[in-house]
C-alpha cells in the first residue's frame, strides 16, 4: 500500500499546538488551520457564535486594519478561505511556494491578534443577519434547514449554523471576545501544511510564530446525540415555482465496519449522474432537476440527507420512487453484482487518487481527520477493505440504517 500514503511528520508543541506537516513535490503550498469549534458545542445564549467569529477574524487585527488584511491576502495571488461546520471552524489558504512564510504569517495574525473592532462587529452582523437572510430565500438550504429543525429534539443538528436574526443582532462585543479567547487556545487547534519544505523548514515557521501562544481550552457542551424522528412535515414559502422533499436519517452510532458500504450505498442511491434515483427521477421520469444525496459520517454527527427540487404536482410520486429504491436494495431487487461494485470501488479509488494529487485537497482532508480524533491514513484502510466489499455489506448496511426517516415537504405557497 506504498502508493497510497504520502511524507507527514506531526509534532505538539510545549503550549499543545499539533502540527502537521507533510511534504510534496509540488510548486503550491497550502495551510489549514482548525479549531475545535462549532456550532454542536454552542449553548443556547451562543447560537451563531462560532460562525459569527470566523467572519470577525477577517476584520482586523491589533496589527492590520480590515483593509490592510485583506489587501495582503489577496496580494498572496492564491485562494483564501473560512467555513464554520458543526464541530470546527477551519481557515485555509493556498498559494504559490514562495509565499508560504507569509500566508502563515497572515493567518496567525488574524487566528492570535484579532481585535473584534466594535465598528466592524456592528457593519459584519449586517453582512450575517444578510447571510441568514439569503439561505431562507434559497430553497435548497431553506428545505435541508426545516428538515433538520423537525427532526430533533433536543440535538444542536436542528440548530443553524449562522444562528438566528435574533442571536446576532443580541450579540455583545464582550460576549463574542470572550467566546474567542476560551476556544481559541492552541490545545484546541491544529495546524497543517503541505509544501514542497522539509518539515524542519516547515515547522520552524510555524513554532516561531505560534510557540508562544498561550491559553488552555474550556471544557466544551456535551453533545447530544438522538435519531430522527420519524414524521412528514410540509411547510409552505411564498415567490417560489416548485416545491422540495428532503430525506434525513440520523444514526446514533455507526460502527466503522459499516462506514465504507454507507457511503458506497449513499454515491450509488443518489450521489453520481448514474445513480439509482438520478437515472429514475430525472433521466426515466423527468421528475427533478436536482437529486442528491450527501452524508456525513462523523461520530458527532451521522446523517445522511436525499434531496430533489420537484414539481408540486409530481410530489407523491417522488417520495415512492425514493421509498421503492429503498425497499428495492433491501430486498435485493437491485442488484450489487460485480461490475457493479467494480466501478464503485475504481469511484471511490479515483477519490481518493484526487485528494492524494491536490495540495489543498490532502491539507483540508488530513485537517479534518486530525479535528475529529481519527488516523489521517485512514483511507488505506479502506483501500483494503474495498477489495472484500460485497453486495451483501450494502444490503446489510441498508436494512441496518435506512429506516423510519425524517421526511420535510417544501411546497409553494398558493
Amino acid at each position: 500500500m506504498k502508493r497510497w500514503t504520502f511524507d507527514e511528520n506531526t509534532i505538539i508543541l510545549p503550549n499543545g499546538l499539533k502540527v502537521i506537516t507533510i511534504k510534496k513535490d509540488t510548486r503550491l503550498a497550502s495551510i489549514n488551520i482548525g479549531v475545535n469549534i462549532g456550532s454542536l458545542y454552542e449553548d443556547e445564549k451562543e447560537l451563531g457564535m462560532s460562525h459569527f467569529v470566523e467572519h470577525m477574524l477577517f476584520k482586523g487585527t491589533k496589527n492590520r486594519s480590515n483593509e490592510q488584511l485583506n489587501r495582503e491576502l489577496e496580494f498572496l495571488g492564491g485562494d483564501y478561505n473560512a467555513y464554520t461546520d458543526y464541530i470546527s471552524t477551519v481557515y485555509s489558504i493556498t498559494c504559490l511556494d514562495e509565499e508560504f512564510e507569509k500566508g502563515i504569517e497572515l493567518l496567525s495574525d488574524m487566528v492570535l491578534n484579532s481585535s473584534f473592532d466594535e465598528k466592524e462587529m456592528k457593519k459584519e452582523k449586517g453582512v450575517v443577519l444578510s447571510e441568514i437572510k439569503s439561505d431562507k430565500d434559497d430553497i435548497e438550504d431553506l428545505s435541508i434547514s426545516r428538515t433538520h429543525e423537525y427532526a430533533f429534539h433536543k440535538s444542536a443538528l436542528r440548530n443553524s449554523i449562522a444562528g438566528t436574526e435574533e442571536h446576532v443582532k443580541g450579540f455583545k462585543r464582550k460576549q463574542v471576545y470572550d467566546f474567542y479567547k476560551k476556544y481559541y487556545t492552541p490545545d484546541n487547534c491544529v495546524i497543517v501544511t503541505v509544501s514542497a519544505f522539509s518539515h524542519e523548514q516547515m515547522q520552524k515557521i510555524i513554532t516561531d510564530l505560534f510557540g508562544k501562544w498561550e491559553g488552555k481550552s474550556h471544557k466544551k457542551a456535551k453533545i447530544i446525540k438522538e435519531e430522527n424522528k420519524d414524521i412528514v412535515k410540509t411547510t409552505y414559502k411564498s415567490q417560489i415555482e416548485q416545491g422540495t422533499v428532503t430525506y434525513l436519517y440520523a444514526f446514533k452510532e455507526v460502527c466503522e465496519k459499516d462506514k465504507l458500504p454507507l457511503k458506497i450505498l449513499s454515491y450509488k442511491l443518489a450521489e453520481s449522474s448514474n445513480s439509482i434515483l438520478f437515472r429514475e427521477l430525472r433521466e426515466e421520469r423527468g421528475l427533478a432537476y436536482d437529486v442528491y444525496s450527501q452524508m456525513d459520517l462523523d461520530e458527532n454527527v451521522n446523517t445522511m440527507n436525499i434531496f430533489t427540487s420537484v414539481r408540486e404536482e409530481s410530489i407523491d410520486e417522488v417520495i415512492e420512487v425514493i421509498d421503492k429504491a429503498i425497499l428495492d436494495i433491501k430486498n435485493k431487487n437491485i442488484n450489487f453484482d460485480e461490475d457493479m461494485l467494480c466501478m464503485m470501488k475504481k469511484t471511490h479509488k479515483t477519490g481518493v487518487v484526487s485528494t492524494l494529487e491536490d495540495c489543498s485537497s490532502l491539507c483540508s482532508y488530513v485537517l479534518v481527520q486530525s479535528l475529529a480524533g481519527k488516523d489521517i491514513t485512514e483511507f488505506i484502510n479502506s483501500m483494503e477493505e474495498l477489495e472484500t466489499l460485497t453486495g451483501e455489506d450494502i444490503y446489510r448496511v441498508c436494512n441496518k440504517y435506512l429506516n423510519k426517516p425524517t421526511i420535510h415537504i417544501l411546497k409553494p405557497m398558493e
